[in-house]
């Protein structure tokens, strides 16, 4: 560098603290980030510019922060989402609450007004704190730029420890072009727990003097590892296991120890096992609200119930606690398979008639219904035998999703991603997130009518980077789950749940994918196949309008 060049000669040993927040990101192992651009974090974005990171510009705050959410659902670090102050955080509330009531790490960045306007109602000014600070783990806000790096890394650590959660950061526009040492703050490690000797002995014992034992797994703090090993610890047991509400596939659906889900819309069968049983262990989750039918199963002190969770406050659950176990669930499960036990001829039968129901539940319809309007059942009996070991369905809020609860086979873990809080608008984010996230897996997605349009616009973010999910859209021309209440609470009186909807098969080919509308069920068949022909052969995102039977509009 010349003397008379004007540069700075220090500038090169400093970086932006947008550019830092960027560095420390990929630090931690971030590979995606969900955004809604805003001018508000201009720096951030131009830091992302050159990163390994790869960008994924949405078309909606909502719908980034479902796909961050999903993200953070699948792997063990947080998603990340981008939005800028005031309107575009408004609209990734949303995501917000998805991730506190389901567990899951989310880190969402929002841009913020300069920090020498804060106060004076400047343009689109809000109060970070007082929006998010009941629906978030942390609420922090960058106002020292030489701190970006250290927030971070409290951001991503706050996200994953102990129950995970949600985590809110704000950047001022003004400190985050400020420039300061590039030194990154290191990881924080997250403590994960595990058995005591007295925890093993009091579960060891606890099983040994059980008849009817069952396990519950859920959350989302898994790893494939830790379910492989749980699965063959319970089958060498002959114990079994049953799912929380919308986490099938910790322990396979063809498992001889798998029982079914628990939650909205379960078998029959399931909803007896949580009385009749004699010791749950939940592992990952607790029995919360949907598990026991809103605090009403399972209720006497007099059960045996052992709770496997990593937060000690237990925050959600309901009914007796005999136990509690500190831990998440991979260590919970290290310690867990070294304890042999002998195999009682009691959890043989049990396992096995319970397990049997399962399989008669879960049993395919027939695979041609004939004429008449189109049928979910026989999407499904069609769908199901082409689908992978791998393949995984992601859905929303709504009766459609029904369907995926009783037939698709989840096999992994991770298999089944969708929002527990019953957030509608969930299909087609989680649905871009997961095929960006595993290229050429088999990810299908079940929408109904309503809840597709909330998100829908998403497909052109599928379009722009390739994402190629089979989406299949369940149309019955109204909120069909409010309806159904509405029929039992007010009966011949429906009110505010009707719809009219636009050809979705033309909107899907608008957005550059494959689209097929579907009225006859007879036609479910071919229609199917021509979807995923065009999936595996035009490397586009494909979309089935199933027009299913419509019930009466109005009396």
């Amino acid at each position: 560098m010349r003397p008379d060049s004007g540069e700075d000669p220090g500038a090169q040993l400093t970086k932006s603290a947008g550019h830092i927040i960027v560095d420390s990101l990929v630090a931690h192992g971030v590979k995606r980030t969900y955004v809604v651009p805003g001018e508000s974090f201009l720096d951030v974005l131009d830091g992302l510019h050159d990163s390994p990171i790869d960008t994924i510009v949405c078309r909606h705050e909502g719908g980034a922060t479902y796909m961050a959410e999903a993200d953070g659902k699948m792997k063990q670090l947080p998603g990340v989402a981008m939005v800028t102050r005031g309107p575009g955080a408004a609209n990734a509330h949303v995501g917000l609450h998805t991730a506190w009531q389901d567990s899951t790490p989310l880190v969402l960045f929002v841009g913020l007004i300069p920090f020498a306007h804060r106060d004076r109602e400047a343009f689109q000014e809000f109060d970070i704190k007082a929006w998010f600070d009941t629906g978030a783990k942390r609420v922090m806000v960058l106002d020292h730029a030489e701190r970006a790096s250290e927030i971070v890394a409290e951001a991503m650590f706050s996200a994953m420890n102990g129950r995970p959660g949600p985590v809110v950061v704000g950047l001022p526009e003004d400190v985050i072009r400020e420039h300061i040492n590039p030194e990154l703050h290191p990881v924080i490690p997250v403590a994960t727990g595990g058995m005591t000797t007295v925890d093993s002995a009091a579960v060891a014992e606890a099983l040994m003097k059980s008849k009817k034992p069952l396990f519950v797994t859920g959350g989302n703090d898994w790893t494939q590892e830790g379910a492989d090993q749980l699965t063959e610890w319970l089958e060498r047991h002959h114990i079994p296991a049953a799912a929380e509400w919308r986490t099938q596939g910790t322990v396979p659906f063809d498992s001889p120890s798998y029982v079914g889900p628990i939650g909205y819309g379960r078998p029959r069968p399931t909803y007896d096992l949580l009385e009749e049983t004699d010791l749950l262990i939940f592992v990952g989750t607790v029995p919360g609200d949907v598990i026991t039918d809103g605090f009403v199963c399972r209720q006497d002190w007099t059960k045996q119930n052992f709770l496997v969770s990593i937060d000690p406050s237990l925050r959600g659950r309901s009914g007796p606690v005999s136990w509690q176990i500190l831990a998440k669930p991979d260590v919970f499960v290290r310690d867990l398979i070294t304890i042999e036990l002998p195999v009682k001829e009691e959890w043989k039968a049990w396992t096995s008639r319970m397990r049997d129901e399962q399989a008669s539940f879960s049993a395919l319809p027939p695979a041609s219904q004939g004429s008449g309007p189109a049928r979910m059942n026989t999407l499904m009996a069609n769908l199901v035998p082409t689908l992978p070991d791998d393949a995984m369905v992601t859905f929303g809020a709504g009766e459609h999703t029904n369907w995926a609860h009783r037939y698709f086979p989840t096999r992994r873990y991770a298999s089944m991603i969708s929002a527990r809080n019953g957030s509608m608008g969930y299909s087609i984010p989680s649905a871009i997130a997961a095929s960006l996230d595993s290229p050429g897996r088999r990810v299908v997605t079940i929408a109904g009518d309503g809840e597709f349009l909330m998100n829908g616009q998403e497909l052109a973010t599928a379009a722009q980077y390739g994402a190629t999910p089979l989406v299949v859209i369940m149309d019955n021309q109204e909120y069909g789950t409010i309806r159904t209440h509405q029929e039992r609470h007010y009966p011949e009186r429906v009110s505010g749940t009707q719809l009219k909807n636009p050809d979705f098969a033309l909107m899907a080919q608008a957005f550059g994918g494959f689209g097929i509308r579907v009225e006859n069920d007879e036609n479910v068949p071919q229609a199917l196949e021509a979807a995923l022909r065009a999936i595996d052969e035009d490397k586009v995102f494909a979309l089935i309008h199933l027009i299913v039977e419509q019930r009466v509009k109005a009396y």
